[in-house]
């Protein structure tokens, strides 16, 4: 259910005019499902299931040892990517949730800030 997840967070990203950069892109550090362009800006962006029985939202699963995670993860794909350099960066969290028949996404741009992690 994680990688249908996933495509339709991306189909979801791609309607709003991001534009894909790296998808799962793995680290020893961490991964990061999909590592998206906004304009100017780099958004590296974490897809989270949840069944609809959940006790947390996507964004509350997203708890501080993974946020730290996210971050490490992506200072090194920006340090392999110096293209990037100049562009600022953002971490979104889109929430997937739903059963085999449908799935709704919710997209959190700026979900958390590097600098808190």
């Amino acid at each position: 259910m994680g990688r249908r997840a996933e495509r339709h967070a991306e189909r979801l990203l791609r309607r709003h005019g991001l534009r894909v950069l790296a998808r799962n892109y793995t680290h020893r550090t961490g991964e990061i499902d999909l590592v998206m362009l906004d304009g100017d800006v780099v958004a590296f962006v974490e897809v989270r299931y949840r069944s609809p029985t959940a006790w947390t939202s996507g964004l509350g699963s997203v708890d501080a040892a993974k946020r730290r995670r996210l971050t490490r993860t992506a200072e090194r794909y920006l340090e392999e990517h110096p293209e990037h350099e100049y562009r600022g960066i953002r971490f979104d969290v889109v929430s997937a949730s739903g059963g085999n028949y449908r799935i709704a996404c919710e997209w959190i741009q700026d979900a958390f800030d590097a600098m808190d992690c």
